[in-house]
């Protein structure tokens, strides 16, 4: 009788196993879902403002949180076939693919707090002389192009203010046509309206174009910094129990 309810008791504990791992399986690729969303949507929205930026950083960590959250997709469809087949190799190897992905969410988690760090004397070191020197230049259409989208985006004009277009050499050159600022610190834009600086027409904004980005991009930053030191941390605590689990089918076994 003994040996008998030793068995049954093995049998409820793999099935008890089993469950467990497919309810981590699932929170885990719901987490890696939420990293891949946040990888892609930071790439989609901030593409045209990543050429005003002096490092790569900001894109280096998003671009890691997709291949993390790549990566959960596969593991994740992984853990299931292992607990399905109940292969301990296969189990093994859901392990490592734990520990891989832990690695990579934690280095984008800290890229994006180090950077977050930095981001403030950066754009005030870089910024204006991007926009005054490259906007409206030949072959730095992109830059004019992030430019003009900034501005509208954000209501502003100007790095620090509209007064830095003095400084820039678009607005004296024959191509601006006698504006004083871009078309696109316009609160209405229309052909040639950067020709009069009046707060009635352009956006005066305290702080400028710097304040506004530098508050988007930290926003952000946070974003990817939590998402991925967040994620990668309950995975840890994951890699934990299915090591535990690991031993326990072991013993079962």
């Amino acid at each position: 009788m003994s040996a008998v309810y030793k068995d049954d008791q093995n049998d409820w504990l793999t099935v008890c196993l089993k469950y467990l791992l497919f309810v981590f399986n699932f929170l885990f690729w719901v987490g890696g879902a939420a990293v891949l969303g946040v990888g892609v949507w930071t790439v989609v929205e901030k593409s045209d403002y990543l050429s005003l930026l002096a490092s790569s950083t900001f894109a280096v960590s998003a671009y890691i949180l997709i291949l993390a959250g790549s990566l959960v997709v596969v593991t994740g469809f992984l853990g299931c076939c292992a607990v399905i087949r109940e292969q301990r190799s296969c189990l093994s190897m859901y392990f490592l693919c734990l520990l891989l992905i832990f690695l990579i969410e934690l280095v984008a988690g800290v890229l994006a707090y180090v950077y977050y760090q930095r981001l403030s004397e950066e754009l005030k070191q870089h910024l204006h002389q991007t926009m005054t020197e490259n906007y409206a230049q030949p072959g730095k259409e992109s830059i004019t192009l992030a430019v003009d989208r900034l501005q509208q985006d954000f209501k502003c004009c100007g790095s620090n203010n509209s007064h830095d277009w003095t400084d820039s050499v678009y607005i004296p050159s024959k191509q601006a046509e006698g504006r004083v600022v871009p078309d696109s610190c316009c609160k209405t834009i229309t052909p040639q309206c950067g020709m009069r600086d009046h707060p009635s027409n352009i956006y005066k904004v305290e702080g400028g174009c710097i304040t506004k980005l530098e508050q988007f991009l930290a926003d952000h930053l946070l974003v990817i910094g939590a998402v991925g030191i967040g994620v990668a941390c309950l995975q840890k605590r994951k890699r934990t129990s299915v090591h535990c689990d690991l031993a326990v089918e072991h013993l079962c076994g």
